[in-house]
């Protein structure tokens, strides 16, 4: 616990005038939209997700990266880029998660990256696999500024955590996870805060105990529990957990399954955040993993331009009207996903 107050001082420390004005915007809007169902909408984002680059080293069956099916094309994001939307964003943006498909630390200049959003008192974020996590690595990485990663280990036998990490090496999660810890303690950092995230599947989910057990001794600072999200649920799936509580997914009368959230023709995230995939594409959310919506291209506009242009208001406009009719929304499960 005292180790996420740190962490949630951290951000608070981050935040200034401009940004919690911001918040303000974005929020008092997004209720204003909801109360008339109609689109009103204020601010810039507080928070977005930039995709260094779409290249794993992993072929995890849920994961498009990973299975190579991507429709879009492959490659990894200018530094020229990255820097080019930190600077436009700056002033009112308080999170920024250098993570949306791939595994970020293939990108050579990402902890460049890092270093541009942390000069400007950003709250910055990595999800990895931490198979790159050498010494030199996690060294740069506690000295970037980074203030939290999220390391995905989804098992504590090797025979577990490959079953869905196809191709990993868990080992090699525990060898980068230790080089962080132990470098915080030489540099005297109290970031970046460490935080192991275990995607509960059928396969792994008699190692919940067994993880938190590994959390605490490797000197984790918090363990967060996810539920899985299954492309072909309906007819079920062998990575659907028997334990209820963490699946996205409850199984019909008639052996069929479905969703569990229940969720309204609304979209909090559409008024504050959105994801920018390597070549510059602005998409909705992280749902949207194939960029199929693609509301513009910073390579063409500004973000301002895009964030307040037509095609994003309409597409907002659509979440009020008909949700149902978006695709990406029919197997999203925001807001009961992750348990700690």
């Amino acid at each position: 616990m005292g180790f996420q107050i740190t962490d949630g001082l951290n951000f608070i420390s981050k935040q200034n005038f401009a940004r919690l004005r911001n918040a303000a915007q974005v929020y008092s809007s997004f209720k204003i939209s909801k109360i008339y169902s109609r689109v009103h909408h204020q601010g810039m984002p507080l928070s977005i997700s930039i995709e260094p680059t779409t290249s794993c080293n992993l072929r995890c069956p849920e994961c498009p990266s990973g299975l190579r099916s991507f429709t879009r094309p492959t490659g990894r994001m200018k530094i020229e880029l990255a820097e080019s939307i930190i600077n436009q964003l700056a002033p009112t943006l308080s999170y920024l998660i250098f993570y949306f498909q791939g595994e970020p630390f293939l990108h050579p200049q990402l902890l460049e990256m890092i270093q541009m959003a942390s000069s400007r008192k950003i709250y910055t974020a990595i999800s990895t696999n931490a198979h790159f996590l050498n010494e030199q690595t996690a060294r740069k990485t506690v000295e970037s500024g980074l203030d939290r990663l999220i390391i995905s280990i989804d098992g504590t036998t090797q025979e577990t955590y490959e079953s869905y990490r196809i191709g990993g090496k868990l080992d090699k999660v525990i060898e980068g996870t230790k080089n962080i810890v132990r470098l915080k303690k030489e540099l005297k950092s109290r970031t970046p805060h460490i935080i192991f995230q275990f995607l509960v599947v059928k396969p792994n989910e008699h190692q919940i105990n067994d993880v938190r057990k590994m959390a605490s001794e490797l000197g984790v600072n918090e363990l967060k529990l996810k539920t899985a999200q299954i492309y072909e649920y309906e007819n079920g799936s062998e990575l659907i957990p028997t334990i209820e509580k963490y699946s996205r997914y409850k199984k019909n009368t008639n052996g069929t399954y479905s969703i569990k959230n229940q969720w309204a023709d609304e979209c909090w995230k559409m008024w504050h955040s959105c994801v920018v995939t390597w070549d510059g594409k602005v998409v909705p959310c992280c749902f949207d993993k194939d960029a199929h919506y693609v509301l513009g291209d910073l390579n063409q506009s500004t973000f301002k331009e895009i964030w307040e242009g037509e095609k994003y208001k309409q597409f907002r406009q659509t979440l009020f009207s008909a949700r149902s009719s978006i695709d990406m929304c029919r197997n999203c499960s925001e807001g009961s996903t992750v348990f700690s």
